[in-house]
């Protein structure tokens, strides 16, 4: 069953979960654009808040049995741009709108965890999920870098890039799914990680800058000089951070859990499904299945844990 709603409307959440009872609840719905944080503040603040907000008293009232694996951001931390990676017990919350909304939403459901779920009387067992830098074929959001280089190659244009030496640990998108979905299974089969928070996130090499990124990228492209591809701009509307990374230390030991795909691997997935869509006439529904797939014979040939 599909619904399309509102997470700010609590009726209808009350009414949905009461109708399905779902055995698993993944929440990854909200508002995910920093440049829209700062035309509509409120708009992200009651996406990201209350909607959390909503979802979590949906559960309290209803409490049937249910796993529920509440996923927020790398952007809830407060980020001094520290060289090291944010460990899942880091200060939260952060200067602007859209990381102070991300933080809000932890508190919440911090809150709501201590207040009702871990009571003896809840059926709700509950855990968190953080990852951040996701890119993937699929994505059409504004102001994204990957969607905003895609759509322009598919003109044969130039993109602008505001802070091209900004630096980021890329990852695909099928790589935070796969340690959500195993926290959820762990979650379901253990009460230990009930209020627990966990990380995904890529391997250290691939730590790239925006621009090194656009480089590898545009190689699928097929432009005669990379220069053609995209060109830096001094025109900067909001506040970027130049480094952000998590550490996926805990994810490993309780989950076995860490990252499947290589940089070169990743570059690859999102080209491919991109160049496919814009240029090709191919079903780029196959194309998805195709690369989940091989995303999942590659983990299974790397043996890891988590495939088991």
């Amino acid at each position: 069953q599909h619904y399309q709603e509102d997470i700010r409307d609590l009726p209808k959440m009350i009414e949905i979960i009461s109708s399905e009872k779902p055995d698993f609840l993944f929440h990854l719905a909200a508002q995910p654009i920093v440049s829209i944080s700062y035309s509509d503040p409120i708009e992200t603040i009651s996406s990201n808040v209350m909607g959390t907000a909503n979802i979590l008293e949906a559960l309290r009232i209803i409490n049937h049995k249910c796993t529920v694996v509440m996923i927020t951001s790398d952007k809830a931390y407060d980020n001094v741009e520290q060289v090291w990676g944010y460990k899942e017990d880091d200060k939260m919350g952060g200067k602007d709108i859209y990381s102070g909304s991300k933080g809000g939403a932890e508190l919440i459901i911090k809150s709501y965890y201590y207040s009702f779920f871990k009571n003896p009387n809840s059926n709700i067992k509950l855990a968190i999920g953080r990852a951040g830098n996701v890119i993937g074929g699929g994505d059409w959001a504004k102001d994204r870098i990957v969607v905003d280089c895609m759509e322009a190659w598919s003109r044969g244009e130039a993109v602008e890039i505001r802070s091209p030496n900004a630096t980021r640990p890329w990852q695909h998108v099928l790589e935070p799914l796969s340690g959500y979905l195993n926290l959820g299974q762990k979650l379901y089969e253990s009460n230990k990680l009930d209020g627990e928070a966990f990380n995904f996130g890529p391997r250290a090499e691939q730590n790239h800058t925006v621009q090194q990124l656009l480089t590898d990228l545009s190689q699928y492209w097929h432009f005669d000089n990379v220069n053609d591809a995209f060109v830096v701009t001094d025109n900067i509307p909001f506040h970027e951070a130049g480094l952000l990374k998590l550490n996926c230390d805990k994810s490993l030991f309780y989950l076995k859990w860490h990252s499947n795909l290589e940089y070169i691997d990743t570059i690859r997935f999102v080209s491919e499904w991109y160049y496919d869509f814009y240029k090709k006439d191919s079903d780029i529904y196959i194309k998805t299945l195709e690369q989940i797939e091989e995303y999942e014979y590659m983990a299974k040939k790397r043996d890891l844990q988590w495939t088991e």
